[in-house]
Formats: C-alpha cells, sequence, structure tokens
C-alpha cells in the first residue's frame, strides 16, 4: 500500500509499508538493486556494497544533558552534538526524498507486550526493506492498522555519504542514534547489520532504565520449561550450541529478562554461512529458502547454487530469515526464569577447565570481562592465541556502563537461584600450536549434562588461579579432560600460561574497577607468585 512519510519530512509518491516478502522481491530484482538475485533454494541473494560488516568507530550517541549521566561515554558511546545529529538526519530525508520509490517496515523489538517497542525503517533498498522485516518482529494485519506513531524511527539512506564537515563526523559512514529524539540516521554504508545493531543499542538503553536486563546471548527451553541463555563471541558456539533438536530455540542473539522470564528482541536470526555445513548445522542449512537473505555470497551464475567456502567477497557471509524458519524455534519467543547460564570462551590457551561453575560474584566479574581467545593467521607458521575482552560479551552495543548490566544480571541469578557455568570450547592439551581444539561431542555432553543436572550434584575441586568450583567427572567427557593442568605435559609451562592469562584478566578489568564492588573485585583470578 502507499503510505505518506509527510511527518518525517519526506514527500516521496510511492512509498510500499510492510510490503509482502514476494513484492519485495519483484521490486529488489525489477529494480536490479546491486548483485541482487535469486539462489537455487529461493532465497533472494544481496550485495551491501563496499561495507560488508558494522563500522563500530563510526557509530555515535547524541549528548544531551537529560541522558548523559546514563551513557558510559567512551569508544563504544563517542558523543555527538545535536546540530550535527540534525544536519546529518536532514542529509538522509533530503537524500531519501530523491528517490522514486521507498520502503517502510513498521514492527516491533521485544515479543513481551510489556516492553515491546514500536520501530519504522525507512529506506530505499527493497533489500534492506526484506532484511528488517526479518529481523523485526512482524505484525498482525489488527496491529499494523493499530500501529500508531512509532517510537523509533530509523532513516537509512546508507548510500548517501555523510558530510565530513560536520563537528563529530570523521567519516563518510556515519551511524547515530538520538535517544532523546527516537531516531538513528545511517549514511555511507548499506551494510544491513547496522540497522539490526541499531535497534538492539535502542533496547539496551532503554530496557536497563525499566529494571530489565537486554542481553547479547542465545536462548533455548527444554521439555519441561526450563530455559539456558548462552553468552558468547564469536566463535565461541553460541549459536551451533543452542540450536539443540531436543530443545525449543527461543532466539539466537538477543533477548531481555525480565521479572516474568526470558523473551528474544527479535523476529528472526542472521546467521554467518562462511564454510556452512548441512550436516552440522542443517537447521541454518534448510532456513535458507524463500524469505530469507543471503548477503555478499558468492554464487554460480547458471546453477545458482552457493559457495559457501567462497570468501572472496567477504568472510562475514551472512544470512537472514524469520525464526520460524528454524523447525523448534518458540512462537511467541519467550520462556520463562533460567535455571542456567552458560558463558562460551574459546581458549586457545588451554588454561581454563572446559567447565566449570561460578558464583554470583565470580558471575558478574566474568560477565563484565567478555573473554574469549582467538588464534592469529598462521599464514608464517604458528602464533600465540590472542586475548579478547568484550564488556557483557557485546559491548559494542552497551549504552550503560557495563557493571550496570552486571548488577542486574548478578540479581536475577541470586534471586531465582539459577546455576551459572563457565563453557570452554578452546584447547585442551596445551595453548594452539601444541594441544588440539576441544571435541564438539565433549562440549555437547557437557551442556547436557548441565540441563539434566549431573553437573549441579557433581562433586569439584577449586581451580587454584580462577577460583571457580570445576567438577571431577561429567558423564560422556573423560575425567583427565577437566582438569586442565593433567592435560598438559609440562607443568611448568602449564602454570607460566595460566599466570600469563590471569595478569591480562587484571590488565583488562582496570578499565571498570572504579565501578566495581568488592566482593566482584575479589572473584578476579589469582595471579601465581615467581
Amino acid at each position: 500500500m502507499t503510505f505518506s512519510l509527510h511527518q518525517h519530512g519526506i514527500h516521496v509518491t510511492r512509498v510500499l509499508r510492510n510490503p509482502a516478502p514476494a513484492i519485495l522481491y519483484e521490486e529488489a530484482l525489477a529494480h536490479h538493486e546491486h548483485g541482487t538475485a535469486l539462489s537455487s533454494t529461493g532465497a533472494l541473494i544481496a550485495r551491501s556494497g563496499d561495507k560488508t560488516g558494522r563500522s563500530p568507530r563510526d557509530k555515535r550517541v547524541v549528548a544531551h544533558e537529560r541522558i548523559n549521566d546514563d551513557i558510559w561515554w567512551g569508544p563504544v558511546n563517542t558523543g555527538l552534538s545535536p546540530e550535527s545529529f540534525q544536519s546529518l538526519r536532514q542529509q538522509a530525508v533530503d537524500h531519501l526524498n530523491t528517490c522514486p520509490r521507498l520502503y517502510v517496515v513498521d514492527g516491533f523489538a521485544g515479543w513481551d507486550p510489556r516492553y515491546r517497542v514500536r520501530i519504522r525503517v525507512i529506506c530505499e533498498r527493497a533489500y534492506h526493506a526484506l532484511f528488517m522485516h526479518n529481523m523485526l518482529i512482524r505484525p498482525s494485519a489488527k496491529e499494523l492498522e493499530q500501529f500508531g506513531e512509532p517510537d523509533y524511527v530509523l532513516y537509512n539512506a546508507g548510500r548517501a555519504s555523510a558530510n565530513t564537515d560536520l563537528p563529530g563526523v570523521n567519516n563518510p559512514t556515519s551511524v547515530s542514534l538520538c535517544f532523546l529524539r527516537g531516531e538513528m540516521v545511517i549514511l555511507g554504508t548499506e551494510y544491513a547489520g547496522e540497522m539490526k545493531k541499531g535497534v538492539f543499542t535502542l533496547m539496551n538503553y532503554l530496557m536497563p532504565r525499566q529494571d530489565v536486563l537486554s542481553m547479547h546471548c542465545s536462548a533455548n527451553e527444554g521439555d519441561d520449561g526450563d530455559v539456558s541463555i548462552f553468552f558468547g563471541l564469536s566463535g565461541t558456539g553460541k549459536t551451533t550450541l543452542s540450536a539443540d533438536p531436543r530443545r525449543r530455540l527461543i532466539g539466537d542473539d538477543e533477548h531481555c529478562w525480565s521479572d516474568r522470564g526470558i523473551f528474544n528482541i527479535e523476529g528472526g536470526c542472521y546467521a554467518k554461512v562462511v564454510n556452512l555445513d548441512p550436516e552440522a548445522e542443517p537447521e541454518i542449512h534448510d532456513a535458507i529458502r524463500f524469505g530469507a537473505i543471503l548477503e555478499n555470497v558468492v554464487f554460480d551464475p547458471r546453477t545458482r547454487e552457493v559457495d559457501y567456502s567462497d570468501t572472496s567477497i567477504t568472510e562475514n557471509t551472512r544470512c537472514s530469515y524469520p525464526v520460524e524458519h528454524i523447525p523448534n524455534a518458540k512462537i511467541p519467543c519467550t520462556g520463562g526464569q533460567p535455571q542456567n547460564v552458560i558463558f562460551l570462551t574459546c581458549d586457545a590457551f588451554s588454561v581454563l577447565p572446559p567447565v566449570s561453575r561460578l558464583t554470583p560474584a565470580q558471575a558478574m566479574y566474568h560477565f563484565i570481562s567478555g573473554y574469549t581467545a582467538k588464534v592469529a593467521g598462521t599464514e608464517v607458521g604458528v602464533s600465540e592465541p590472542q586475548a579478547t575482552f568484550s564488556a557483557c560479551f557485546g559491548a559494542p552495543f552497551l549504552v550503560w556502563h557495563p557493571t550496570r548490566y552486571a548488577q542486574l544480571l548478578a540479581e536475577r541469578i541470586r534471586r531465582h537461584q539459577v546455576r551459572v557455568w563457565l563453557v570452554n570450547t578452546g584447547w585442551t592439551g596445551g595453548p594452539y600450536g601444541v594441544g588440539r581444539r576441544m571435541p564438539i561431542a565433549h562440549t555437547r555432553a557437557i551442556i547436557d549434562a548441565i540441563h539434566s543436572g549431573d553437573l549441579a550434584s557433581a562433586q569439584t575441586v577449586e581451580d587454584p588461579v580462577f577460583g571457580v568450583q570445576v567438577p571431577t567427572r561429567c558423564p560422556g567427557v573423560p575425567e583427565e579432560t577437566l582438569i586442565p593442568a593433567n592435560t598438559w605435559s609440562d607443568a611448568a609451562a602449564y602454570r607460566e600460561t595460566a599466570a600469563r592469562l590471569a595478569r591480562l584478566f587484571h590488565e583488562n578489568f582496570e578499565a571498570y574497577a572504579d565501578q566495581a564492588s568488592p566482593e566482584v573485585l575479589d572473584a578476579a583470578p589469582r595471579i601465581p607468585e615467581g
């Protein structure tokens, strides 16, 4: 249907509001959007232009005295003046007014009606409209009729470059958010993920104001209604381990935890598809059908079959699809109070145990730390692992100080007697180059034992460096694997590596120590002497 955007200063005549996916397919193909094609499985293939990933250094948050005390200012949240934002918004509106057609997607963020936020996306590419049709919660016909004015408006004018003469605008790419006005402006990037994470950032601001914890995590539910949430940075197994055919998927990436339980923020999933294996990840593979978007993939122009191993465009190949494309998805995407919180880390130093149980204070410490270790490139030989820390397992999207989210987490852990686990999906028997990657079968056995309750009643020993409680037995996992020191052939090398990782934790936490409680500071790893 044609829709008026006059209230937003946009006067384009042809505006399609919430068009069906089939119409958006036709629009994208008819107007020759860059790189658009149909895949052999019925998904829409799209290209995001020069930007094939997010541009976190170009994100800006509008400063205002009414919210300045709420914001964790610094590299994650760089300030922008209201005047510069207004100029960027006007630039976006002016660009959108030159377009022959525009698309509007009105939808919700948050499956719990008490907390859901009305989002309006205005864009010029059909691919972007289909992406947000997937990622927002799709309103029914009646809900759309009664939608009213949105709480938050996203202006996507990504084909236009930002004016770098404006104070605070350093690059042609600009992603700016004004919480006071409830607006977001995108210029200089056509990467669809900016819209998704812009909405998440908004929720990361709004939800803690209502004492609701917003989280960068996946969540699933067992047959008895038991809920688990999985935190973890890229490469730790968050998506893979939460996609359990024996449990219902609540969501794969963004959730909130209220006094009623868990609810997904999104209406879809945005999965990595590099080297996608239909046997290892059948749910994701089978979700790539009509209505899904394959982003920046390489395909055979004759057969339209996608080569998921080809990273010549980018390693960040992605697929967006509605959550109902997953056969065991739980609709509505809500759950009760979690029984288990699982922090996933890929420790390439081979120091952290395969599984350990955390106290509430330790949970806060590790949540604020957000640790994993990445393996450096090996083109010139074996390189040492690189420790990576991302506060709350999602620092680029935080708005409040990390301790605010950690406090909300600790309150819920204590109130609902939630068990918190640290699961290492990384190396065993020595660091990268010496040991080996933890077998996925062992990690799945650990997750199963968490869900069955076997680990909750298992005997434990205290890790001498990290102070966490380590189970001495786990069904399906060799006992000698559970204690990292026992898997190293060189005991002295283990102690040295453990001390080094402990120091890295301490150095990282210095940025948060001034706002952390003594209890949390005491949960830090102990640096061995000598």
